[in-house]
């Protein structure tokens, strides 16, 4: 008896997990589909500011291409220290990672591909400055030996650009400073639901040849500017930089969502699958056990008639 009533526990406890990890699969869905649809309004956003740099600046990124010094007369732009590729001593690198767990392997997939692609990139850690966005990425990677130039923590299930505002014009404020000569985006890219994958953004050089694609539309578009292209341009291009790095923390917190709720419905599935189990292991017990108990009364009966008999 005490057998069934160890097993009839481990099936009501394991209920209650599956209630719990099926509770947080719906809440992880539903952060999933707002983070989503507000990734791809923002993408949007992205594109059409892409777009517009590409018409005001096609002028000026020709005149770059062709004097790749970026010696350009007084009446250029002056936007040449986020367009022209200089020497690369240092590389910095934005890792966008999950404080919270029960993701599944989001974050140990994401290091494993960040640490193969530093190695294969550097062959010494001090030409990589980590920017991490997550303390689970700063604490390894500085346990590794990279230098952590800037760490945020505990970023927002639904991030506003405010709230990482600190690390996006940090780092923009190292690449004008020399700190480093490049800067990419390291995290995982939200393909479905289902799936993500590992991905990396160049943010800094600004891609000319990217904006001179956005710039080969049939359909040419006439903007009244004021006070000018100059001034205009020198506030969209540390804009779009920006943007550049808070569409990847949208589109990284999408991913973690949707790890995080297929995680949970993988933990769901297991419990029932064990609920059942158990179930299943009860029932063949408590049969067992009124089995026994038929035998015994049939034994016994047996017994008082054949004591019977022989009186």
């Amino acid at each position: 008896m005490s057998s069934l009533n160890v097993i009839k526990g481990k099936i009501n406890s394991t209920k209650n997990t599956a209630q719990i990890t099926n509770a947080m699969r719906m809440v992880s869905a539903a952060k999933y589909n707002r983070i989503a649809e507000d990734a791809g309004v923002f993408f949007v956003y992205l594109q059409r500011l892409r777009r517009m740099i590409a018409d005001l600046a096609s002028s000026q990124i020709d005149a770059l291409e062709a004097d790749p010094t970026g010696q350009t007369s007084s009446h250029d732009i002056d936007f040449n220290k986020m367009l022209i590729e200089r020497p690369i001593k240092r590389v910095g690198y934005i890792i966008i990672s999950s404080d919270k767990g029960l993701a599944g392997n989001y974050n140990s997939s994401l290091f494993s591909a960040v640490e193969q692609m530093l190695e294969e990139t550097h062959d010494q850690k001090e030409k990589a400055v980590i920017l991490a966005i997550g303390e689970p990425g700063a604490t390894h990677f500085e346990r590794l030996g990279y230098e952590v130039a800037h760490a945020t923590y505990d970023i927002s299930d639904q991030p506003t650009f405010t709230e990482v505002q600190s690390i996006v014009r940090r780092a923009i404020t190292y690449y004008e400073d020399e700190k480093f000569d490049a800067l990419r985006i390291l995290y995982n890219h939200h393909v479905n639901a289902l799936h993500h994958e590992f991905h990396i953004d160049n943010v800094l050089p600004l891609a000319t040849d990217q904006l001179k694609q956005e710039d080969t539309r049939s359909v040419e578009t006439d903007y009244i500017i004021e006070p000018d292209a100059n001034t205009v341009l020198d506030i969209l291009l540390p804009q779009y930089a920006q943007s550049q790095i808070y569409g990847a923390i949208l589109d990284a917190k999408s991913a973690e969502h949707a790890s995080r709720m297929n995680a949970m419905q993988a933990a769901t599935d297991n419990a029932n699958e064990i609920v059942g189990d158990l179930t299943l292991q009860y029932n063949q017990m408590r049969q067992l056990q009124v089995t026994n108990d038929i035998l015994d009364i049939i034994n016994g009966a047996n017994a008082i008639e054949q004591e019977e008999e022989g009186n």
